[in-house]
């Protein structure tokens, strides 16, 4: 039996057409279609039910690969954005973000916490200039987040507005990301001149955007966002200045695999407020020296639980979530998210595990339908562990 395409749509970009038209495999987030996998064309986009690699795995492998080896541009609209403006912006967001709030022109990784040091929020902070702030983060908790920076703004003088259907936008990424970008625009984007982690607005393709060095797929990329009105020509541009350099489309799963590969978590799933900083890893960004919504309970988070990245041997089947973790025939914990990492050709499944209970990674197994299999713990991502690629 096959599964086509569904029909009834719910929002849609100025792109949506045309991504059906060459093959796209839609999915839905926060109401917005979104692009999961690029078939060959428009007949032979279709999923077909399966408990076992579905019929994408190919497609996906495909995608991954071009991104890794050449360039590859993937719609951005389904990101939140979130813009703070006037006297007491940073103010606002050194109290509510629990990192080091970036200088204009730059970008910053953050946690947000709530009041009892639980995770609230992975978001990137870019700071447009001393009182203008865009946070960029997840689509499906915009309005969350839009009610925590609501209700927390009060005694402050600045002015708040989720611009998430404001700005749409494509992310180039892959080795040949930059050939493609400086093509389309006037700014010099040279290593040197646009670094890792610069914002900047600027016009690409003759449009204004803003554009920020950084990606998910832990090569060196770029995400550009636009009105929604340019979106069109944007695409156009990029696709015709990266022919020669084989630009490709790709969609959520393929973006997904490659963050497996480096071991980066998820929100909804790895990162949520069931868990804390501490035990996510994103203690790291923490600012310790300023105080911030939670930050009492987050420096006293004693737990020993971490989230884990493991290989499972499989061959045919991959984890989705919740699957059971186990050592020594007894549970120690559950599958937050996972699936096939295509590029090194791995299964990997993360799970929040106690550190001190494991001595070894001798004896994990994961229950998938069923079945047990083995894991190995990964000790560094499995690609690019050193972050030079996306430094480059």
């Amino acid at each position: 039996m096959k599964l086509y395409q569904k029909v009834e749509n719910k929002k849609t970009t100025a792109l949506y057409d045309r991504f059906v038209n060459q093959g796209a495999v839609m999915g839905d987030g926060f109401g917005l279609e979104s692009v999961l996998w690029f078939a060959n064309d428009k007949k032979d986009a279709y999923e077909e039910p399966t408990i076992k690699r579905s019929r994408s795995h190919n497609y996906v492998s495909k995608e991954v690969i071009n991104v890794r080896e050449n360039v590859g541009v993937m719609e951005l609209a389904n990101f939140s954005k979130h813009e703070f403006k006037g006297p007491d912006a940073k103010k606002f967001l050194d109290y509510v973000m629990a990192g080091k709030l970036p200088k204009p022109g730059r970008i910053s990784l953050s946690p947000m916490l709530t009041r009892k040091g639980k995770l609230y929020g992975d978001l990137t902070v870019a700071c447009m200039d001393d009182n203008e702030f865009m946070i960029f983060g997840s689509g499906a908790a915009q309005e969350m987040h839009r009610r925590w920076f609501e209700s927390h703004i009060g005694k402050f003088n600045l002015e708040y507005k989720n611009r998430s259907d404001d700005f749409h936008g494509l992310a180039i990424s892959g080795p040949k990301s930059r050939e493609v970008l400086q093509k389309v625009v006037r700014d010099n984007v040279s290593n040197e001149k646009f670094k890792f982690r610069d914002s900047r607005r600027m016009y690409v393709a003759g449009v204004p955007a803003i554009v920020n060095r950084i990606s998910f797929t832990g090569e060196l990329g770029y995400e550009i966002y636009v009105a929604p009105h340019y979106q069109i020509k944007l695409y156009e541009e990029l696709t015709e200045a990266g022919k020669e350099f084989n630009i490709k489309p790709f969609g959520l799963r393929a973006l997904m695999s490659m963050r497996l590969e480096k071991n980066w978590g998820a929100w909804t799933l790895d990162y949520r407020p069931d868990f804390t900083a501490k035990e996510t890893g994103l203690d790291a960004f923490i600012n310790w020296d300023k105080e911030f919504i939670g930050k009492k309970y987050a420096k006293e988070d004693k737990s020993s639980n971490k989230l884990t990245p493991m290989v499972v041997e499989t061959n045919e089947i991959d984890v989705t979530y919740n699957e059971a973790v186990l050592k020594d025939d007894k549970a120690i914990g559950y599958v937050t998210s996972g699936g096939f990492a295509h590029f090194v050709n791995k299964s990997v499944a993360f799970s929040y595990l106690d550190t001190n209970k494991l001595n070894s990674g001798k004896g994990i197994q994961v229950e998938i339908n069923g079945d047990l299999f083995n894991c190995n713990l990964i000790k560094e991502p499995l690609y690019d562990p050193s972050g030079s690629k996306m430094r480059s």
